[in-house]
Parts: C-alpha cells; structure tokens; sequence
C-alpha cells in the first residue's frame, strides 16, 4: 500500500481522480474516508486556483460521505481582488454527485513585513515538540475493523498528557497527501484539524458518537515543520449537537483555529 493518502490520476478531460489508500479511511463507515485527508485534497485544489495570495481560511461542509471507491475536484476562484480573493471547491463522485464542499479566503502578504515581530495579546503558551513523548491515537474503537486513517500517523502528547477524554493537547505527524509531491503548510495541518472532536471528546465513541458536520481552519501564519500540534475540546449538548474548537500550533507557537459542528448520537444497539 502506498504510504500516502491518495494516489492520483490524469483523465483526458485535465482532471485529477483520487483514489483513497486505506490510509484515508474514516471510523464511522468502512467505505468511507475520514474527512481530514480530503480537506487537505480541497486545501490543494484552492490553493492551485489562487497562486499569488495565501490561504488564510477555508471552510469545509460535508454533505455526504467521500467515498472510498474514489472523487475528482473542481475549484475556482469566485471573486478575485489585489488584497482579498475567495476561492470555491466541490467534491464529486463518479456520478458528479457533490458530496462536500469548501470556500477559501485568500489574502495579500504584507510586502515588506508592517512589524518587527509578531504582535500578539491573547497569551497562550504552547509545547515544545522535545518535550513530548509517543503515544496512541486518541480513539482505540471504531465502528469497523478494516485499516484506517489512525494506521496514518503518529502522535506525540506533552508530558502529563495522554489518550484520555478530556481536553487534550497532541502533536501529530502524517503520511502525504499524494505520491512525490510536497505538502504545503495549510494543506500538512488540514488533517490534524480535523481530529479535535476525537481529541477533545468528552467520552469515547462507544458511548457517544461525535461526527463532525462541517470544518473550519483559520491561519494567521503558514505552520513550519512536520509536526502539528493541537489543543482540542468540546462542549456536548443535550439536544445532540456540539463544537469542538481547537487551538493549532507549532514548535514556533500559534498559528490558528480550528472549529467543528458536532452531531452526537449513540452508538447502534
């Protein structure tokens, strides 16, 4: 199996069709992919649309299940400018049934930079990546045996920190998107952003199941390294629905958000 996400390939027609290893499989359904590696495939495709400006944002809804038999992406940029530009892209199926889609916002860098350093009065303190020590992905159970996207990477926890319910801090690191071709920062962070409502879990998903709707990933500043670091929790309420947020990090400091609308539900009987 490749030690990638997605193997691609050209049609006649320009397009890319992806083909999910086992590597992007989600926990919920076996023929169905987890929804962190194709937002890294949405990331790719805004980004490709949009060369001359950074990607600062992008907001991912998951109408339906990406399947794992395979999608092609078509983006575009839908209103462009000097400082801003937005950005669109859809998930389709062999069918050309959309199963999700992602708007981008696109902003100019500063040239030359307007400060010395950066200016910041939120206060949080992030780890260090030398200070954190192996570990297991945060979710053990899933709904099905086969291989999936937890087999894809690998996770470190600050000292003090593990596995457990509860708001959680992690470092994770994980195989590319696709074969011979370097991740972006955007597109490397996409997956760990998608992990904060297993990160931050208030219970594990034999109780309760936590899918997430929607994602959305704000950077004020391009992650560097292998390594992304998150601190995830969430609140559940009553009437099934959550948010878990997510500060993203890494070995640097803060570089963003991440959010994501939950649907809670129990487990089948």
């Amino acid at each position: 199996m490749p030690e990638t996400f997605f193997t691609a390939e050209r049609r006649a027609d320009g397009s890319e069709w992806f083909s999910p290893t086992d590597h992007a499989r989600g926990p919920w359904d076996p023929d169905a992919c987890h929804g962190g590696p194709p937002t890294g495939l949405l990331v790719r495709a805004l980004e490709q649309v949009a060369p001359g400006m950074r990607l600062a944002r992008v907001s991912v809804d998951i109408g339906r299940t990406v399947p794992m038999v395979g999608f092609t992406i078509h983006a575009e940029v839908t209103r462009g400018g000097r400082a801003t530009a937005n950005t669109s892209a859809v998930i389709l199926d062999s069918d050309g049934t959309v199963r999700a889609t992602a708007t981008g916002m696109h902003l100019a860098v500063a040239e030359p930079p307007m400060f010395e350093a950066r200016i910041d009065n939120l206060g949080h303190e992030t780890p260090r990546l030398a200070d954190s020590t192996a570990g297991a992905f945060p979710v053990g159970r899933v709904a099905h045996d086969w291989p999936g996207f937890r087999g894809a990477v690998e996770i470190r926890y600050p000292r003090g920190e593990d596995d457990s319910p509860g708001l959680t801090t992690v470092w994770m690191r994980t195989v590319p998107l696709l074969p011979d071709e370097e991740m972006t920062p955007f597109q490397r962070i996409s997956p760990l952003a998608d992990c904060g409502n297993a990160f931050g879990r208030n219970a594990d998903p034999d109780q309760v199941q936590f899918i997430n709707t929607d994602l959305l990933i704000a950077l004020h500043r391009e992650p560097v390294g292998e390594w992304m670091g998150s601190r995830a929790g969430s609140t559940w309420q009553p009437t099934g629905i959550g948010l878990a947020d997510a500060l993203l990090f890494d070995d640097e400091g803060p570089v963003g958000r991440a959010l994501q609308t939950l649907l809670l539900r129990r487990p089948p009987s």
